[in-house]
């Protein structure tokens, strides 16, 4: 009988252990299948707008006036309108398709890492330089220290030889020929103001700042613009009288003495000379 209790006992044991064995497995199987938890990716959404043929792949778009299912290339003097860049179908990871298709459509993304057209405007683009747009409609060009807002940030470079799309003859503000290489570029889309900006003043004319920076050879500030100009009046309102003073004077004295002729008419020269040497 005892014996009959203890082969029930260890048999009940075996059992035990067994049952506790397969558990431990089972969870063990559980864990090491189990699919990892997806990476948190944070993806691009872009949506489809209808756009003629000058619209390109790397443009900088905005809404056409009045019609806000179409885009078109921006303009500098646009910059407050911009909506964003074109890019390939293939780059979109969640899309938004209107529901009537007309025209050609194309895809304009906000905020990622996009390719985009750039230009050798402003100089050479290099990695880390920030961008802004150039006076061809819709490229980009390295952000000076004259372009008051930026687009984002160069992550590759152009050198304006490598890889070039196109050249275009673009005309500054004197009427010079410049001729501008157009490539592409990635960058970060990141809008905001350029942190290199420097404004200039609304209260000089474009004709005399541009005449002050040629003359010094480097931009010159407001104060000494303004400066220049009252010491320039300053030294023409002074010599007009000297010269006044001096015809007058002359005149009056061949008036009241004809034989004093010569020396009133060298007194004159000398007059005008001293006023002109003054005035230069």
């Amino acid at each position: 009988m005892r014996f009959i209790k203890s082969l029930a006992l260890i048999t009940a044991f075996i059992v035990l252990v067994s049952g506790a064995q397969v558990l431990a497995a089972t969870k063990t199987t559980t864990k090491n299948t189990s699919a990892p938890a997806p990476p948190n990716v944070s993806q691009s959404v872009t949506r489809s707008y209808s756009a003629d043929s000058t619209v390109q792949v790397g443009m900088f778009v905005r809404i056409k006036d009045k019609t806000p299912s179409t885009v078109v290339p921006v303009a500098s003097e646009q910059f407050s309108k911009l909506l964003g860049v074109v890019v390939p179908a293939s780059s979109a990871s969640i899309m938004i398709t209107p529901d009537k298709i007309n025209q050609q459509q194309v895809l304009v993304a906000t905020s990622g890492r996009v390719a985009v057209l750039a230009s050798s405007q402003n100089g050479i683009i290099k990695p880390g330089d920030d961008v802004s747009l150039s006076a061809i409609d819709g490229v980009t060009m390295s952000a000076g220290n004259g372009e008051e807002n930026i687009v984002g940030k160069a992550i590759s470079g152009y050198n304006g030889t490598a890889n070039t799309i196109s050249k275009v003859n673009l005309k500054d503000q004197k009427g010079k020929q410049q001729s501008v290489s157009v490539g592409r570029i990635v960058i970060d889309i990141n809008v905001s103001k350029n942190p290199a900006f420097k404004k200039q003043s609304d209260y000089v004319p474009g004709l005399l700042s541009s005449v002050a920076t040629t003359v010094a050879g480097k931009p010159v500030s407001v104060v000494r613009i303004y400066l220049s100009v009252a010491v320039l009046l300053s030294v023409v309102v002074i010599v007009g009288n000297l010269l006044y003073a001096g015809v007058r004077t002359g005149m009056i004295a061949v008036g009241r003495n004809p034989l004093s002729k010569k020396s009133v008419v060298r007194s004159l020269i000398q007059t005008t000379m001293v006023g002109l040497i003054k005035y230069t």
